[in-house]
């Protein structure tokens, strides 16, 4: 399991957790609640798909869910500058 750090942390009281299905919820990661790279469309590496009015649909997305993302999401949004 992993701890609270700068790069993880789980808020079991929310009343959203999990806002995904998560087939390991102890390792659930809500540091990035709201996903910082959606704005970036079709090119953010999630797991998306896009609805027929051309909404992004993220619910089968884990990417900032997952710890061992962090580097790579704080990466992209560096480079986004």
């Amino acid at each position: 399991m992993t701890t609270s750090s700068h790069r993880f942390f789980r808020n079991t009281q929310c009343r959203y957790f999990p806002c995904h299905s998560e087939p390991e919820p102890e390792s659930f990661n809500c540091m990035f609640c709201f996903c910082p790279l959606y704005s970036m469309g079709d090119k953010c590496g999630g797991d998306f798909v896009f609805s027929e009015k051309g909404m992004k649909n993220c619910k089968d997305c884990h990417l900032p869910h997952q710890a061992e993302y962090y580097d790579v999401i704080i990466e992209e949004l560096k480079n986004q500058t």
